[in-house]
């Protein structure tokens, strides 16, 4: 009865942190495996892998950056955002590399989808990457198919 004359409020959600660039990498290759509103669980290992990689973390560690990615995607700002904080911080071989590993996480369902090709050409356009660098790692990505 108290229960009802009092009920328990919800706990306030913990603020999302300020990105950064490990934190702008991970939101971008969350909303590229999600563009196609599919998450599979090869695309999620995927970005473990890749942020594991990036940042030299142990297995543990990158799932939990994950996490807390997913959580930055979908309730931060737009991709350009994401991108801008990325260019500022990061050099254009790095990024270019950081246009690879995207690509690795929209083909690791082993399938091609228009809406992630879309998102991942929107991200490279903001990381600034050069026309010739983006079909190349498109035509890279396809090809391992």
């Amino acid at each position: 009865m108290l229960e009802r004359l009092f009920p328990r409020r919800a706990p306030s959600p913990k603020p999302l942190p300020q990105p950064n660039p490990q934190l702008a990498l991970g939101a971008l290759l969350v909303r590229v495996a999600l563009a196609n509103r599919q998450y599979l669980a090869t695309e999620v290992a995927q970005i473990d892998r890749i942020l594991s990689a990036t940042f030299n973390l142990k297995p543990l560690d990158a799932a939990k950056l994950r996490a807390v990615c997913e959580a930055l995607e979908r309730h931060a700002p737009g991709t350009t955002e994401f991108a801008q904080i990325l260019r500022d911080e990061v050099d254009y071989a790095d990024r270019k590399a950081l246009g690879d590993a995207m690509w690795a996480v929209a083909m690791a369902d082993g399938r091609r989808d228009d809406r992630e090709e879309t998102q991942l050409l929107a991200i490279e356009t903001a990381l600034g990457l050069t026309d010739a660098d983006i079909a190349q790692a498109r035509e890279k990505a396809l090809g391992n198919l």
